[in-house]
């Protein structure tokens, strides 16, 4: 579910977002794990290569967590989408969400 989406510069169908112009953005995403004895990695690609990653990996927790955030300069036309890499999360917009907006162009 896309809560805003001003400019449709985020593609729902592929979950890509494309950058509009070239800038600084920020980007964060908030992941949750839906089984124990599981570990979940997600990594946020830009163009096809992961910059940050977030894991959550406690062996005795059914559910937890992982977030992380990153600012990133981007050229027009950069692509930057989220890759589940390990584990399987939780459905719903309410327990895994991604966000990202242009702070500063240039």
């Amino acid at each position: 579910q896309v809560l805003v989406n001003i400019g449709n510069h985020f593609d729902l169908a592929s979950s890509i977002f494309v950058a509009p112009r070239k800038g600084i953005y920020s980007f964060s995403f908030h992941v949750v794990k839906v089984y124990n004895r599981q570990t979940i990695q997600v990594s946020l690609m830009q163009n096809g290569y992961p910059v940050i990653s977030a894991f959550a990996g406690d062996q005795d927790v059914t559910r937890e967590a992982a977030s992380n955030g990153v600012l990133l300069l981007m050229e027009k036309e950069d692509k930057v989408h989220l890759k589940l890499e390990r584990g399987n999360l939780m459905g719903g917009w309410k327990y895994s969400t991604f966000s990202g907006f242009l702070v500063f162009p240039l």
